[in-house]
């Protein structure tokens, strides 16, 4: 005997009960009269009952019939139910998305991002995880996060792949009536000459700054470092000093006190791009967030290199 009946079968007794003639049943069903009496006739075989009583005309449910019908619309609303899920699943209507990211796109970019995929994807439980550059990499390996947002490419060693979305710029930012007062263009050199509050060692947007200092032979000596980008807006609002960081960055900051102006000089830009494990099948809620973030983030500052999976 098999261990348990199929859908078809429960579809079976469910048109019989229903139509009340195998002929009917049978053209509900897409099936024809002689299969669907056979395959009855296994059923009732399969678990040593008779389900219905039947004539050459009419078919009728005897005590058990009815019994394995009711059970029978159960196990079919259930299995509806199932498949709707999963095909909400598989369009991305419904299910988790955790997000890693640097505090720099959690909050400037991230954001705006959200309040419209969560517009068109209301079923979608979305979390975000704010970390430093080497946390998100570590969430993303570890499965605490199934995308994350991070500034340069990731080591050929890391099972992950990087897509490159936008290029963050570098600017100057400080009070208006500091040493940036003049609406201009700063070198790299002059600013550096200046009281500069910078990033922590350690930080995506610490390393880009060494680096430019570093190519243009220039001695970095900040006058504070902080961890936290609200502590370097609220110093440099205060006239303590100059910053340098990424236009992402700046949201975080009190931009309504302070100014910002290019570098004429810096050399180098921040990527910004999308993490996730290699070699694995994304989630659908995660593939449509990938895609939603592309069109969103179309013509800024974008990379040349295309967006695949």
């Amino acid at each position: 005997m098999r261990n348990t009946p199929s859908l078809t079968d429960y579809r079976i007794v469910r048109a019989l009960t229903d139509q009340g003639a195998f002929r009917a049943a049978a053209e509900t069903l897409g099936m024809s009269p002689s299969a669907l009496s056979r395959q009855l006739a296994a059923l009732e075989s399969q678990l040593d009952v008779r389900l219905f009583d039947r004539d050459t005309r009419n078919v009728a449910p005897t005590a058990s019939g009815e019994a394995f019908a009711r059970l029978a619309e159960r196990m079919l609303n259930t299995a509806e139910d199932v498949m709707e899920e999963f095909g909400a699943h598989l369009s991305a209507s419904r299910g988790r998305l955790t997000i890693a990211g640097l505090p720099s796109v959690t909050a400037g970019l991230l954001p705006g991002l959200l309040k419209s995929f969560a517009a068109t994807h209301p079923g979608i439980d979305l979390r975000i995880v704010d970390a430093l550059s080497g946390n998100v990499i570590e969430a993303i390996e570890a499965g605490r996060a199934d995308i994350g947002f991070t500034a340069g490419t990731v080591s050929a060693r890391m099972r992950l792949a990087f897509h490159p979305l936008l290029d963050d710029h570098f600017v100057a930012v400080g009070a208006p009536d500091g040493p940036l007062m003049e609406e201009r263009s700063y070198t790299l050199s002059e600013l550096t000459a200046m009281p500069v509050i910078a990033m922590e060692v350690g930080t995506s947007v610490r390393e880009l700054l060494d680096g430019a200092c570093q190519r243009g032979g220039l001695a970095l000596t900040p006058r504070f470092e902080v961890a936290h980008l609200a502590t370097a807006g609220a110093l440099v609002a205060e006239g303590l000093g100059i910053t340098i960081l990424p236009t992402l960055t700046l949201p975080v900051l009190p931009m309504e006190r302070l100014v910002q102006r290019p570098v004429g000089n810096f050399g180098a830009k921040r990527r910004i791009g999308l993490v996730y494990q290699a070699g694995r099948s994304i989630s659908p809620t995660a593939r449509a967030f990938l895609e939603h973030t592309r069109q969103n983030l179309r013509g800024i500052s974008k990379p040349g290199r295309g967006f695949s999976d």
